[in-house]
């Protein structure tokens, strides 16, 4: 039997694995995903891809740590092969996401706030910005994140730390820039 052939057993419950795999965390990877900067046009084709990566390497995948953050560097490297793409082509952009009925208070209110906090999240430098989605988002465990970035604990703390300050500065900035 050649290295890239499974047992027989290992591949027959692949299926209901994969299944409750995607259960479980098809929200939560296609959450990463887009706090990693994928457009909300590539979305679908993204989450099909990090499921097709887990679809080839859930047999080999063993309880070491959370299945989260073990999604989460899978999502990280589809995320960075995409942008390596679009790099690449250079012809197309994001795809303008619906306007918001701008006759309804509330609806208006709710995507000015989404859209100041994507913009906060863009403003972070990327190493920063994981940290803090994972953390305030996601509630990751520092641990876990630690483990999915694959960096140190203290390394992750430092980043939480830096990210939490710039935000909040930026924040501070926001009434001032407002201001005619």
């Amino acid at each position: 039997m050649s290295g890239t052939q499974r047992p027989r057993e290992a591949t027959a419950d692949l299926p209901s694995r994969l299944r409750e795999a995607f259960e479980e965390h098809g929200a939560f990877v296609c959450r990463s995903l887009r706090y990693l900067g994928v457009p909300e046009a590539d979305l679908d084709d993204l989450l099909q891809e990090v499921f097709l990566v887990v679809c080839q390497r859930l047999t080999d995948y063993e309880e070491r740590g959370r299945a989260r953050s073990w999604l989460y560097s899978i999502c990280t490297r589809v995320a960075q092969a995409q942008r390596r793409k679009q790099r690449r082509s250079r012809g197309f952009g994001p795809v303008a996401e619906q306007a918001t009925d701008a006759t309804q208070l509330d609806h208006v209110q709710d995507r000015e706030a989404l859209e100041l906090g994507w913009r906060l999240l863009e403003q972070l430098p990327e190493q920063q910005r994981e940290v803090f989605v994972l953390y305030e988002v996601e509630d990751m465990p520092m641990s876990e994140i630690a483990r999915a970035l694959d960096c140190p604990l203290q390394t992750v703390y430092s980043r939480l730390y830096k990210a939490r300050a710039r935000i909040l500065a930026q924040l501070q900035r926001l009434p001032a820039e407002s201001e005619p």
